[in-house]
């Protein structure tokens, strides 16, 4: 049944194979293997400063893959995931220094938007194209180009941290695009790609599928030396993502790194955003999982990122960019719940640096803290 799945469950991006498999349910149906995957987050989180608020709310997806065999060597997959977080409201959730996308025609700021309805929908054709090489295709009205990591919610290394990062979008922005077409190679210790989609970022209206464009384009390679480590470099020209910034086009430039051994995984990553026209914008992030012993987890993330967007139009301080950066740390303690589920319980906090500058707005010190409940179907590689 493995071979039928690929080692990256986020678009076409792969991830170390040594890495711990997706918790799911598996059912051979035929030639046919299928898999339904999900978690949902209960989380009550306190942000701390004068922007931050407390609040609970949920966050979930739910995945269904379908895999099989095709001619001499080749394989399909069809993949669908979804998200109830339209459900949470247009303006997301608390999550300090966050930015990107709109509730009620306004910028969010130090708030995480909800993801939509529809999070995936896709299918992929891999077929032997020559001894040692593969060529694939990936076609998705809902779906994730060929640039930068794998999404955050799927990258093993944030699997327990119940925080958005806040470099979201300088990263994986795009992994939910309405529109993509993705071709690639690939052999045993690398992959080439290419990507067309739709560069602007979903709109308020969460529960629908909207119309694609096809007009930004993306390539990414990918350097696999052995089980442990994956490392990718990838450029996309993205047209008019944010839709406050019609006209603004953006050229980002991402490298990332991740490595996974047992109990332990890591991803590392750094971004150039250029605005054309406009400013170039940086961001690096470094996180980690690790199992200290038998269901007990620390988990991790370290961020630091150039933003602009951290104040509204008619503010003196809109449209400077300030470096800011979050350091996170948190513990999550896993139990299986007969062999179909796990709920991991823990909790998160985080400190921030950034100039004085931005003192009267956020404080001198804020702190961060998060409390949560994590259901997932199926059993994480630890609790087997």
């Amino acid at each position: 049944m493995a071979a039928l799945m690929h080692d990256g469950v986020s678009g076409t991006s792969r991830l170390p194979a040594a890495g711990p498999p997706m918790a799911g349910l598996h059912v051979m149906a035929g030639d046919w293997m299928l898999m339904a995957h999900g978690y949902g987050w209960g989380v009550y989180t306190d942000q701390g400063g004068p922007r931050g608020r407390d609040e609970g709310f949920v966050e979930s997806m739910a995945m269904l893959m379908a895999a099989r065999p095709v001619g001499d060597g080749g394989k399909l997959q069809l993949r669908a995931m979804f998200s109830a977080e339209p459900l949470m409201g247009d303006r997301g959730y608390p999550n300090l220094f966050a930015t990107g996308e709109t509730a009620g025609g306004r910028a969010l700021i130090d708030r995480q938007h909800p993801h939509d309805l529809f999070m995936e929908l896709s299918a992929r054709l891999d077929l032997p194209v020559a001894p040692g090489l593969t060529g694939f295709l990936y076609v998705a009205p809902v779906g994730e180009p060929a640039l930068g990591p794998s999404a955050f919610m799927h990258r093993p290394s944030a699997r327990l941290n119940p925080d958005a990062p806040i470099t979201h979008h300088w990263f994986d922005s795009t992994h939910i695009a309405f529109g993509v077409m993705t071709a690639g190679l690939s052999g045993r210790h690398w992959q080439a790609e290419a990507s067309v989609f739709t560069g602007r970022e979903p709109d308020e209206d969460r529960w629908d599928i909207e119309r694609p464009r096809f007009d930004s384009w993306s390539l990414r390679a990918t350097w696999l030396p052995d089980e442990h480590w994956s490392a990718s470099l990838s450029y996309g020209r993205i047209e008019s993502p944010e839709v406050l910034h019609v006209g603004e086009d953006e050229g980002r430039l991402v490298a990332s790194i991740a490595y996974a051994a047992p109990g332990f995984t890591a991803t590392a990553g750094w971004s150039r955003k250029q605005r054309i026209p406009g400013r170039a914008l940086q961001a690096g992030f470094v996180e980690g999982n690790w199992a200290i012993r038998p269901r007990h987890n620390l988990f991790g993330r370290v961020e630091l990122v150039d933003n602009d967007e951290l104040f509204p139009e008619g503010d003196p301080l809109h449209g400077r960019p300030f470096t800011v950066g979050k350091a996170t740390l948190g513990y999550a303690y896993e139990l299986p719940l007969g062999r179909a589920a796990a709920l991991a319980l823990g909790g998160a906090g985080s400190a921030y640096a950034k100039p004085d500058r931005l003192d009267a707005a956020y404080g001198r010190t804020p702190l961060s803290f998060s409390l949560f409940a994590k259901l997932t179907l199926g059993q994480p590689a630890g609790l087997r």
